[in-house]
């Protein structure tokens, strides 16, 4: 099995560095392991779903901030 660090990962998924370690933390990329102060990302793994949207769109809009119901 071939594993890819964190910046070939970048460059595969084109997300954060910061945020690829989040997930590698939380156990949300399967079968990452960590090497050290390193993360090892197995080269087949897809990119996980983001888990902050679950509708499909985004619910907030700049039009509802900051109104109130009263």
């Amino acid at each position: 099995m071939t594993y890819l660090s964190i910046t070939q990962t970048i460059e595969r998924w084109g997300i954060f560095q910061r945020r690829i370690q989040i997930l590698c933390g939380e156990g949300r990329i399967y079968a990452a392991i960590r090497i050290g102060h390193v993360w090892a990302i197995p080269d087949d793994t897809p990119k996980p779903v983001d888990a902050k949207i679950r509708s499909g769109k985004y619910i907030k809009s700049k039009d509802n901030r900051g109104k109130t119901d009263g």
